[in-house]
């Protein structure tokens, strides 16, 4: 981060402060010294004030807060446009409305309805209406768009602000110490630093001064905001490796898995092989046992016929001796 040197502080007139009868006491810690009527502000404090408040916005814009820029005097405008709008913060330069951070929420219907008018204008209703409604219309968008064009895009309070000459955006002080919200200020010799949490000792009517300060704070801010995309890069980039990891740990649990289901398949398979053969040996074993066991009842078979025979001749003899009997005993 760039430092501002004495010498671009002396030639932007950074030491003057205003008349010595217009001073404010709680300034004494910053001034060098007196001459012609005019406190000369000491820069040495004023360029180590400067890093710390350059150092501390670096630090915010890091971690994704955002800064308003605050200007309003005619000296501070046109540099509060260009640098907020450089490193991409909102900013306010026209008028201080009451309740811009209090009162957040009913800005933020003003807002809407400046977005409202502009899409009027674009999606054919201004066709619709008559020249005067066209006219009105067109009046508030402007007066919408030049008060609150520099804060379209806040979407919730800012983070912090910086405010060139807190005399004048006194109103803005006093909501950012209700809210809590660090202020970063240029102080002059003629205002109370008391409410300022960033203070930064300096003319703060002179454009060289304001413009070389504002440009200071802006490139910090831009900074921090290469800080933060880095590491979100890398939170990205880390993200995916943890993600690439765990899809690489969950394929190779799912090849384990799908290892052990076709291990315990060919195990079964086997079981029911050796089963099925155990079966057909067992069948081929009995077909064997009872071929053995055939020509033995053959045999009995046979036997048991001739035994048949030999009875059936016995009892036919028996028979014929009866019906001889029976036919000598009739005679």
């Amino acid at each position: 981060m760039s430092r501002v040197d004495l010498i671009q502080l002396i030639k932007s007139g950074a030491h003057f402060g205003h008349l010595t009868r217009r001073w404010n006491p709680k300034m004494k810690p910053y001034i060098f010294m007196e001459k012609n009527g005019i406190h000369i502000i000491d820069l040495k404090k004023t360029q180590q004030l400067i890093d710390v408040a350059a150092e501390k916005l670096n630090q915010l814009a890091s971690e994704g807060k955002t800064v308003l820029f605050v200007g309003t005097k005619k000296q501070a405008q046109a540099v509060i446009d260009t640098e907020a709008k450089k490193c991409g913060a909102n900013w306010v330069s026209e008028r201080w409305l009451g309740g811009m951070l209090t009162n957040f929420s009913t800005i933020r219907k003003s807002v809407k309805r400046l977005h409202n008018i502009e899409k009027q204008e674009t999606d054919g209703t201004f066709e619709k209406i008559t020249k005067k409604e066209i006219l009105f219309l067109s009046r508030e968008r402007d007066k919408l768009k030049k008060v609150l064009g520099g804060i379209e895009t806040m979407n919730r309070l800012p983070g912090a602000l910086f405010i060139v000459d807190i005399r004048k955006e006194s109103i803005a002080v006093n909501e950012a110490r209700k809210l809590n919200i660090p202020v970063f200020a240029i102080v002059d010799t003629n205002c109370d630093p008391d409410d300022i949490d960033y203070i930064i000792p300096a003319n703060d009517d002179a454009v060289k001064t304001i413009e070389l300060i504002t440009s200071t704070m802006a490139d910090a801010i831009l900074e921090g905001e290469a800080k933060l995309k880095e590491r979100k890069a890398e939170e990205a980039a880390e993200r995916e490796r943890i993600k690439k990891e765990r899809e690489k740990e969950k394929e190779e649990e799912k090849k384990k898995i799908d290892a052990e289901r076709a291990a315990r398949k060919a195990e079964k398979e086997k079981e029911a092989e050796e089963k099925k053969k155990a079966e057909a040996e067992s069948k081929k074993d009995e077909k064997e046992t009872k071929e053995v066991k055939m020509p033995v009842n053959a045999e009995k078979s046979a036997d048991e016929k001739k035994e048949e025979t030999v009875k059936d001749e016995k009892s036919k003899d028996v028979i014929e001796v009866k019906e001889e009997k029976s036919s000598s005993d009739s005679e």
